[in-house]
């Protein structure tokens, strides 16, 4: 009987993405891999911390993200962890990002890469950068909500 490693979907988040940016739309984009790149997602190397996405031609790709090849895989393959990425999207949501991107000021980012069925796929955001005034009153906001949660936790008991 065969048992499953990974029992949850999610492969790789980018935690810092919140903390740099005010994250707006959220869109679903499929990846066009390679066999090796599979291989290295299913165990686990993968990072999209610096990563993000650039619309050229009319198409979205992936930048900055690092899929580490195995050391198994085959010798006659050429791997390139950093190498861009093609993106999967629907006409209407490409049309509505680079709307947004020409316009607006946008910029788009990687938030996680999860499974979907048998299918890898990349969460996005539509995001605006953060100040360093703004991730201040992030932090202090924070700071604030947990105090709170100590002092209503104090009060109950």
């Amino acid at each position: 009987m065969k048992s499953k490693k990974n029992t949850s979907s999610t492969i790789a988040l980018n935690k810092k993405a919140r903390h740099e940016y005010f994250l707006e739309d959220k869109f679903e984009a499929g990846l066009e891999l390679e066999g090796w790149e599979v291989k290295s997602i299913r165990s686990g190397k993968v990072n999209i911390a610096d990563s993000y996405v650039i619309i050229r031609d009319g198409e979205a790709y992936l930048l900055g993200a690092r899929i580490q090849p195995l050391h198994s895989a085959s010798s006659h393959v050429v791997c390139d962890p950093e190498r861009t990425r093609k993106l999967l999207l629907k006409k209407r949501e490409l049309s509505t990002l680079i709307g947004k991107i020409d316009r607006e000021g946008y910029t788009l980012v990687a938030t996680a890469m999860y499974w979907k069925k048998v299918w890898v796929k990349l969460e996005i955001h539509l995001a605006k950068g953060k100040k360093s005034h703004d991730k201040r009153d992030t932090i202090k906001d924070r700071d604030w909500a947990r105090q709170k949660e100590r002092l209503m936790k104090k009060e109950v008991r």
